[in-house]
């Protein structure tokens, strides 16, 4: 990953981390312009690094390099903030490539991602409701799930037990007719509440 940063931007400084606990400390003590991601590290998952970074107001440009290219991990990771999605098994000069659009305001999206994201997105009936009735509460929740929040995260934000959150999340599940946190993502989007 570091070879590829430094071919797609030479003359940038590499900072490496092997852990969720070491990129904190990182992260409190410097700046980034670019954080490269991979999901699975000894002590937590990317997304709290990606969390961590969204959520202390920096300007870091997030980009998720993992082996996982399913629902279940794409739509969280870019709801949440993540502004690419590589796969590592795509060639490594389409990888620099596409870290190289990133100066151009392009998304960072390996090519499965990209077509899994559209076939997901026309699979979504566009009658999906507008207004499915979901209370001001069921909002706060559902957004903060589609961030890729766990449940007790959830219940700490909101300042709620892990027993209410869950039951919001299951009366969120009914009223959008949905059974995962992937659709979930998809339905905050649709629904304006994600940014």
């Amino acid at each position: 990953l570091a070879r590829m940063v430094v071919a797609a931007f030479p003359g940038c400084a590499v900072h490496a981390c092997g852990s969720v606990a070491e990129a904190g400390s990182a992260i409190a003590e410097d700046a980034f312009d670019l954080a490269l991601l991979d999901l699975g590290l000894p002590d937590g998952s990317g997304m709290d690094v990606l969390r961590l970074l969204t959520g202390n107001g920096a300007q870091t440009l997030c980009v998720i390099t993992t082996l996982h290219g399913n629902d279940e991990h794409v739509l969280p990771a870019l709801a949440a903030g993540a502004m690419g999605y590589l796969l590592k098994e795509q060639p490594e000069e389409l990888q620099v490539r596409q870290l190289r659009q990133l100066a151009d305001g392009i998304p960072a999206l390996s090519p499965p991602i990209a077509r899994r994201m559209l076939a997901h997105f026309r699979a979504v009936p566009a009658s999906a409701p507008q207004d499915a009735g979901l209370t001001t509460r069921e909002s706060e929740v559902l957004t903060l799930i589609a961030q890729g929040l766990r449940v007790a995260e959830v219940a700490r934000n909101l300042g709620l037990t892990d027993n209410t959150v869950a039951g919001y999340v299951k009366s969120i599940y009914q009223k959008l007719g949905i059974s995962s946190r992937a659709e979930a993502a998809t339905q905050a989007a649709r629904l304006g509440l994600l940014r």
